[in-house]
């Protein structure tokens, strides 16, 4: 297995840093990701929510999924445009998360990674379409561009049906983003025709 790169390395050790210090400094209060009519929401909420994880399972499965997608873009794109495409994801997330918390007069606070993580399968599947990857539970084996409408499906579904804490609209909003960033990268529209 090949090292991890550096972005990808120092993005899991930060994350799991910020987690343990949110066990002694209330940072939800100042970092999570507030609805604007809140009155706790400040600009640096858009990127600092992602760094922030609400539970064991969900900092693991995040960091699993920037392990699995994130290193390997990392590798194929570089540096700069592999943090310029996680910030649109999350950036993205954010501003579906707020929407929908606009709609439904919602003041919960959104945290977690899971929107660029999101933004980061969808550029998987596009990239890799016939790459295998299996899923955890169940262990079944799928192509990545499979594996990336199933799950986009599952969120879309579960956005409506679900109303607990997960924030499926963000995860769905990630995957715009990314999806929008390629399409900018590659000169495709709605931002211009393709270059020859």
């Amino acid at each position: 297995m090949p090292p991890l790169p550096p972005v990808t390395k120092t993005l899991m050790l930060i994350c799991t840093a910020v987690f343990c210090l949110q066990f002694f400094v209330p940072l939800t209060l100042w970092f999570a990701l507030w609805p604007p009519g809140s009155g706790m929401f400040w600009p640096w909420q858009l990127v600092t929510y992602a760094f922030l994880h609400g539970g064991l399972f969900h900092l693991f499965f995040n960091m699993l999924g920037l392990w699995m997608f994130g290193a390997e873009l990392e590798r194929l794109w570089g540096q700069r445009r592999y943090l310029q495409f996680l910030l649109a994801g999350a950036l993205a997330a954010a501003a579906a998360q707020m929407a929908m918390t606009a709609l439904t007069g919602s003041n919960n606070p959104t945290l977690g990674a899971s929107g660029a993580l999101f933004a980061l399968l969808l550029a998987f599947g596009m990239l890799f379409p016939n790459r295998q990857v299996m899923l955890l539970i169940p262990p079944i084996p799928m192509k990545a561009r499979t594996f990336v409408i199933v799950f986009g499906a599952l969120e879309l579904l579960l956005g409506f049906m679900d109303r607990g804490d997960i924030a499926h609209f963000a995860h769905l909003g990630g995957m715009v983003g990314g999806f929008l960033m390629i399409r900018y990268w590659r000169r495709q529209p709605p931002f211009g025709s393709r270059r020859r």
